[in-house]
């Protein structure tokens, strides 16, 4: 069976709760306080691992406490971490404030995530079926040579792009098989004003500008109005699914790596983005990101 590799970010998250984030200057009390595992790659290679396929990770951490508690995370969980290096530089750290509203704001620190390098990348070896992902918190050079590798080595390779950098080479966006990207990363890249509520022919106009060659599939996620898999040709959107919300963090990550899992095990990519969604739904009724990442056989529970 392909096996899915994510190249990507390992953070510790700092996640507190307050009734609203402070403004500019201002000091607000906050309510709880929490040490969990985070960084986009990290998460979505949770939520792929918890989907039940094989997973490698690429990545580093420091020679650290919370690195020995990041690498011990992804163990536990069955990701496979021979591609994680240990380095003098501290280990990535994201500082998260959820309010009453669900809503959260982040502030990354990269610090190891930010050495990531194409040597770290011969750790892994890619075969022809494999899923690649990667996300825009490590090196935009590293995930080129990525997914260059992936596609030469006939596999298919998944980018997320966020947060909205503007850094990545040329060769990257070419050699991208699935573009993930929500309406304001969107947006961001196609140059152009999205409204929360735009059409899907808006939606699809604008992923559309995104594409660097034929074959290319960009993935708007629209939160709870679903997800929408946009080709040159084509459009399809696949509906969401409404819960009470309590924590966002790592939304995105879920599907991504929900999407990922459900690929290698074959499905199509609306039939996966379908998964995704209702794996995307039950992360944010929990506290945390990689923590809150659902097994394959909760998703499946409600699909039946």
């Amino acid at each position: 069976m392909p096996k899915v590799i994510v190249a990507g970010s390992i953070n510790t998250d700092v996640l507190t709760t307050m009734r609203r984030a402070p403004r500019p200057g201002e000091t607000v009390s906050g309510e709880t306080v929490a040490f969990g595992r985070g960084g986009k790659g990290l998460n979505q290679g949770i939520a792929a691992a918890r989907q039940g396929v094989a997973v490698e990770f690429i990545g580093r951490v420091g020679r650290d406490a919370f690195g020995d508690q990041a690498l011990a995370f992804l163990q536990a969980n069955g990701v496979g971490t021979g591609g994680v290096h240990r380095t003098d530089t501290a280990t990535g750290t994201a500082i998260v404030m959820v309010d009453a509203h669900a809503e959260n704001s982040i502030v990354v620190i990269p610090a190891a995530n930010g050495e990531v390098s194409a040597a770290d990348l011969d750790a892994v070896a890619i075969a022809a079926g494999d899923i690649l992902v990667s996300q825009f918190e490590i090196p935009r050079a590293t995930i080129a040579e990525f997914f260059r590798r992936g596609r030469a080595a006939g596999a298919t390779t998944v980018l997320n792009a966020a947060p909205a950098l503007d850094d990545a080479p040329d060769s990257l966006w070419a050699d991208i098989d699935i573009l993930v990207v929500n309406e304001t990363e969107l947006g961001h890249f196609a140059g152009v004003d999205l409204a929360s509520d735009a059409a899907a022919d808006a939606v699809a106009a604008a992923a559309r500008r995104l594409m660097r060659r034929p074959g290319q599939t960009v993935v708007a996620t629209l939160g709870v109005r679903g997800a929408l898999a946009v080709t040159a040709e084509d459009q399809v959107i696949v509906p969401g699914r409404k819960v009470k919300a309590v924590d966002t963090t790592g939304a995105g990550d879920c599907f991504v790596g929900a999407v990922a899992a459900r690929l290698a095990l074959g499905d199509t990519l609306p039939q996966a983005m379908g998964h995704a969604n209702v794996a995307a739904s039950i992360a944010v009724t929990r506290v945390g990101a990689g923590d809150a990442m659902p097994t394959g056989a909760e998703v499946l529970a409600l699909l039946a």
